[in-house]
This record gives C-alpha cells, sequence and structure tokens, in this order.
C-alpha cells in the first residue's frame, strides 16, 4: 500500500507517522489489494474544546474502489484511532453488501467515480455587485460502466450525496444524487 501523509498546520513526527502507518495497515487484513491511502491531517483551535485535530483518510482499492472517512478528536492519535474503527466498518459493510449481492462471484467491474460540484454561475437578475463566484477545485476522473445499485453503495461509502457514473445498461453518463427525503433520484442525460 501506498502511503501518503499531508499535514496543512504543522509537522507529523516519526512516531505519529508510524503509529498512522501501522493503523493502517491493519485494514489490509480485512480488505486486500488496498493500493493506496491518503491522509490528511489539520489541527485547529477552538475556544471551548481548545486544540482538535481532524484526519480525513482515502483509501483506493482494487477495481476502483474507494473508502473515506474523517474524525476529529483532542489528541491525534485518537483521532487516528477512531477513523480506523470507522473505515473497518465501512469496508466489513462493503464486504457484506458485495458479497450477499454477487453470491460469490467477482463481477467484471466495480468502479467508484467521485466529482465535486463546481460553484455554479450567479442566477439571472442577481445584481452585478455580487462577488465573482470561481470554480476553488477540479477533479478529473476515468468512467467505467456500472449498475446503479453499485453506484448507489459507492456513494455511499464516500459520504457523498451525488455520484458520476457511466450506466451499465445504457452506456450513458448518469448523476445519482440522494434527495431530501432520503430516497435517490438519477439524472440521465438525452
Amino acid at each position: 500500500m501506498e502511503l501518503t501523509i499531508k499535514s496543512r498546520s504543522g509537522r507529523v513526527t516519526e512516531p505519529q507517522r508510524d503509529y498512522i502507518e501501522a493503523k493502517l495497515r491493519k485494514l489490509e487484513r480485512y480488505m486486500e489489494g488496498i493500493t493506496s491511502a491518503t491522509v490528511e491531517l489539520h489541527t485547529e483551535q477552538q475556544r471551548t474544546a481548545g486544540e482538535v485535530h481532524r484526519i480525513q483518510v482515502t483509501l483506493v482499492g482494487q477495481h476502483g474502489v474507494r473508502l473515506r472517512a474523517e474524525e476529529q478528536a483532542p489528541d491525534i492519535l485518537m483521532a487516528v484511532d477512531e477513523v480506523e474503527e470507522m473505515l473497518e466498518r465501512q469496508i466489513k459493510r462493503y464486504k457484506e453488501k458485495y458479497w450477499r449481492k454477487s453470491r460469490g462471484r467477482k463481477p467484471e467491474y466495480l468502479a467508484p467515480v467521485e466529482a465535486e460540484l463546481a460553484a455554479s454561475a450567479a442566477p439571472a437578475g442577481e445584481a452585478l455587485a455580487a462577488p465573482e463566484r470561481i470554480v476553488i477545485r477540479t477533479k478529473q476522473f476515468s468512467l467505467r460502466p456500472i449498475a446503479v445499485d453499485d453506484a448507489i453503495e459507492q456513494m455511499e461509502l464516500l459520504g457523498h450525496s451525488f455520484f458520476v457514473f457511466q450506466d451499465a445498461e445504457s452506456q450513458r453518463t448518469s448523476v445519482l444524487y440522494r434527495r431530501r427525503d432520503g430516497n435517490y433520484g438519477l439524472i440521465i442525460p438525452e
């Protein structure tokens, strides 16, 4: 597993790096084929809680499976423990659903595709003095055909409110989104 650790607020010590690596390597026993792990650390000061450490981990597995977890705690090692437990639960849930659905057969594909929404243009009729909206993040990804059920699962595992994918049946690019009532919507272009 290729491990990348990024810290936005300070330096990560060698013992902290070793602890993070040991915890993430432990996840390999639950899911074979984890190809990379990206860890983002951020420390911030809060008036009521003092110093808070936030950690976000993204795992990429074979066939493009992506799992993401984010936690915060007063101690960085505590945050690492919590995010490791969360990823362990996600892996178990993913494997349960995946294997129950496939009943032991391996699919030809299972590729998550994630995208971030870009800032939308200002609505028509808005005053000219409004601040200019800019795109602050751009993501590129490859589309592989997957079933709608698999797209729902990947969206839930990533914790996103939408998911862009290529529908295996129609071979069209589609957008799956979570509705306010908790159900899902599917946008299919003509």
